[in-house]
């Protein structure tokens, strides 16, 4: 049992980063572990996170007051339902201007929810940037730097070392063409491949393991 309800805002302001797979990859965990899970998607270009599991998700966007309130109507509030926002690059910049201007933080922490921005890393100027900004908004548990393997491609930038890391192992580039299909799942490849030697059960199950830790963390720091 969560002690609070947790939200994950997957996030980067540069585009083909690996957001959406990790939120693919959350989604899929928390639906597995809890049987149900919202996710959101507010994303410009397809396939997007509701082309990949359209029954858990729905689109939103923050361009105006009404999407924002809409969005955050239905993300910020204890209902025991895990939620996954899927953020699109274009819009970053509106929506952390949006949570600190409502103290999203500190409306969450009143309504016993747990907000876990996981920032993907790149190694531009525009990343760097965007994360300095988000550790001037974000309390330190809250915020969690991704190293996606497949795009770092070496170390993380070492304004980007400190704090809480999640790292997400690069795939040969012929799984990842397997994966990107519409129709994956991997939930089902797990339970349809027997042989769980092979590199995709094995990195499947690791990031899995990985989504538990988090979940573990977020109970310790209650």
């Amino acid at each position: 049992m969560m002690p609070a309800t947790p939200v994950y805002i997957i996030c980067s302001p540069r585009p083909q980063v690996g957001k959406t797979l990790l939120a693919r990859l959350l989604s899929e965990f928390l639906l597995l572990k809890n049987g149900n899970v919202a996710a959101f998607d507010v994303n410009l270009k397809e396939p997007s996170l509701v082309d990949y599991l359209p029954k858990i998700t729905e689109t939103a966007d923050v361009i105006d007051t009404y999407g924002k309130m809409q969005l955050m109507d239905r993300v910020i509030v204890d209902d025991g339902l895990a939620k996954v926002i899927d953020l699109g690059f274009h819009a970053f910049d509106e929506f952390f201007k949006m949570t600190d201007e409502i103290g999203l933080l500190k409306e969450a922490a009143r309504r016993h929810v747990a907000p876990q921005i996981l920032f993907v890393a790149d190694t531009d100027r525009v990343s760097a940037r965007a994360h300095e900004m988000l550790r001037g908004q974000i309390p330190r548990m809250n915020l969690i730097t991704v190293d996606n393997e497949y795009v770092v491609r070496g170390e993380l930038p070492r304004a980007m070392e400190g704090g809480r890391l999640f790292r997400l192992p690069a795939l040969p580039g012929f799984l990842k063409t397997y994966i990107d299909r519409l129709n994956f799942s991997f939930t089902g490849y797990l339970r349809q491949e027997k042989d769980a030697s092979t590199e995709l059960h094995q990195w499947t199950r690791r990031n899995y393991l990985a989504f538990r830790e988090l979940e573990l963390s977020l109970i310790l720091q209650r």
